[in-house]
């Protein structure tokens, strides 16, 4: 690897904090999508395993934000109005990979389903049941999922762009 590659990598616990959450996403998000197809003797089945792994992304994300702050800046990858766009696309998936687990959490508690993390450990509702609140609380989650989506399809985009047409080591910042 060269110098200059070598120099501009994200730390190794923003790595490791990327990828897990990254992984975990592209479980979870299939996962609660699926789960209106499954039949109902499994469904809350596959609600525990989504629940509990969306709370674990919320917990890893919180990691992933203080490692954030507390890490050295890097150079922008991209100048200009590329770097503008690189940047709100890093903060809405953030912003929503925080959004999404909160606004689900407090959906299921809202609709009188609390949290047992894994089925192993109770997890405090500050809401409770909640049943007037609880749509608002599953729109956002469920906005929040597409809006997601399309915010990740934009940074593989931009992953493909800087790997593929301008070859440059935005990609190997990451990796």
């Amino acid at each position: 690897m060269s110098e200059e590659r070598r120099e501009a990598q994200y730390p190794a616990r923003l790595k490791a904090l990327h990828w897990l959450v990254a992984g975990l996403v592209l479980a979870v998000w299939p996962l609660g999508y699926f789960i209106r197809f499954t039949r109902d003797e499994v469904k809350l089945d596959f609600y525990l395993l989504h629940e509990s792994l969306g709370f674990l992304v919320l917990w890893l994300m919180l990691l992933r934000v203080g490692a954030r702050l507390t890490a050295p800046a890097l150079p922008d990858a991209a100048p200009g109005l590329e770097g503008v766009v690189a940047r709100a696309v890093h903060g809405l998936l953030y912003l929503l990979l925080v959004v999404m687990p909160v606004s689900g959490f407090l959906a299921t508690n809202a609709h009188g389903f609390p949290l047992s993390w894994f089925g192993l450990i109770p997890i405090w509702s500050p809401i409770g049941k909640a049943p007037e609140i609880a749509p608002i609380f599953s729109a956002i989650h469920a906005w929040s999922a597409w809006i997601l989506l399309a915010s990740f399809a934009l940074h593989l985009l931009g992953v493909f762009y800087h790997h593929l047409i301008r070859r440059d080591s935005t990609l190997f910042r990451i990796l």
